[in-house]
């Protein structure tokens, strides 16, 4: 049995007439003394009235007369609701933000009423998050989380060692103000003290961090991290220009399934290309996904964005070419 099951377990046990003794609890359920003090404390946690009367052999522990078990019961829609948002952060397994989540999920079980219990222990086999290509958060970065949670909940500031993709390391001192999940990633959206300017910092690129306890910001009254990346295409914002692409036949229903920017507009071209337009910035992520659709895909504006994507593609060849 996990830790729920052994808590509704001992419920029914204690509301027994005269309760039950200590030690057959620690037999039933195999739990040293200390475990059955955890234990207890968490019965009196979520509001169970226990009596802890007598010492030793004679120790007994029962529940005030006139109370009853109440509480809310958790729905079907609920449980599978709760099983499968779960899922979605198996990428942060390893660190104390699944740690805490599977503790909360464990201590919830006994509001899953007796009808719904056995259909909840086949979740597993029945909803299924199908795993992105994650990022490790385990080990020292899983620290590193850690404290910058803390100053995020806290309002200090970090001094961070940062390493950019490209391998250079920069020292920086950091006012965080949001952590976002993006593409089974951990980002920060932080005040850039020297530059004074919000910047977008990936968590497994910062390899040191020390919390400064001692102060404080104040984030501003106007900040709102979905308007931050209003013109981002994806987690990276910057100044919007108009962005025009054609699709080819074979992939244009698959385009246009999907809502790729707030700011999207598509149109049906007389050769059965798809056009689409948004207003974004262009920076890596919007080249890189161009390039996912190889040539199916054709830049029709801005001229700039044409050219980048040309001479992606021209380099591209000339590799090849090497290669022989």
């Amino acid at each position: 049995m996990n830790k729920a099951q052994k808590l509704v377990q001992m419920v029914e046990l204690v509301r027994r007439a005269g309760g039950v003794r200590a030690d057959e609890l620690s037999s039933r359920f195999d739990l040293d003394a200390r475990s059955l003090r955890r234990y207890l404390a968490d019965l009196r946690e979520i509001g169970v009235p226990l009596v802890d009367e007598g010492r030793s052999e004679q120790r007994v522990i029962s529940v005030e007369p006139r109370w009853r078990r109440t509480g809310v019961q958790l729905s079907l829609a609920e449980v599978l609701s709760l099983h499968f948002g779960r899922t979605l952060f198996t990428f942060l397994d390893g660190t104390t933000f699944v740690q805490d989540m599977d503790d909360a999920i464990e201590r919830l079980e006994p509001a899953i009423s007796r009808t719904h219990a056995e259909l909840s222990r086949e979740l597993d086999r029945k909803f299924v998050a199908v795993p992105e290509h994650a990022k490790s958060y385990t080990g020292e970065t899983s620290e590193v989380i850690d404290d910058l949670v803390t100053a995020l909940v806290f309002n200090n500031p970090v001094e961070v060692r940062y390493t950019k993709a490209a391998g250079t390391s920069s020292h920086y001192r950091l006012e965080p103000y949001t952590l976002a999940i993006y593409r089974q990633g951990l980002y920060v959206f932080a005040r850039d003290a020297r530059a004074d300017q919000v910047k977008t910092f990936a968590v497994e690129r910062i390899t040191e961090i020390a919390r400064v306890w001692n102060d404080k910001f104040v984030v501003p009254a106007d900040w709102d991290p979905r308007a931050h990346l209003a013109t981002a295409f994806g987690i990276i914002p910057g100044d919007p220009e108009e962005v025009r692409l054609a699709f080819s036949p074979d992939v244009r229903t698959y385009v246009r399934e999907r809502l790729w920017h707030a700011s999207q507009e598509l149109r049906q071209l007389p050769d059965g290309w798809l056009e689409l337009t948004l207003q974004v910035a262009v920076n890596v992520e919007l080249v890189n996904w161009i390039h996912s659709f190889g040539p199916d895909a054709r830049v029709l504006g801005p001229p700039h964005l044409v050219e980048r994507v040309r001479a992606d593609l021209v380099r591209t060849m000339a590799r090849y070419a090497d290669a022989g």
